[in-house]
């Protein structure tokens, strides 16, 4: 198999975004060769709660989800449903002031973006 260039950026759970405090949640993988856009996530809902015992985790993995939902594209993407990978991860990782948030773009080389999005997930966020 030809290894790929591809993109990721992670995904931050920011509770209280005036604090600036932050924990890794998840990552979303793209890789333009393979027209693939797809997303990993893993709240550690003890982590959150040490930085704000408020939160709501429910809603919190309802983004999270969400995310999930439009890289996947169908009717869960919503509106986004009809864009293709590349316009559907820059929507993702565009800057936002939510609960949740992409971190920067990075890139790299895989064999397999949906391997290399599990591979992210267990080294960066897990």
């Amino acid at each position: 198999m030809t290894r790929e260039v591809f993109e990721y950026a992670l995904l931050q759970v920011v509770p209280r975004v005036e604090r600036g405090e932050r924990i890794n949640a998840g990552v979303v993988v793209y890789c333009r060769a393979r027209s693939c856009v797809v997303a990993r996530v893993h709240l550690d809902e003890e982590r959150l709660r040490a930085l704000d015992p408020d939160a709501d985790t429910a809603a919190v993995r309802a983004a999270l989800r969400a995310v999930e939902d439009f890289c996947h594209g169908g009717e869960a993407a919503g509106q986004g449903a009809a864009d293709d990978a590349g316009r559907r991860f820059r929507w993702l990782v565009a800057p936002r002031s939510t609960v949740v948030q992409p971190g920067p773009v990075h890139t790299g080389l895989t064999d397999d973006p949906v391997v290399e999005a599990e591979r992210l997930l267990g080294l960066l966020v897990r």
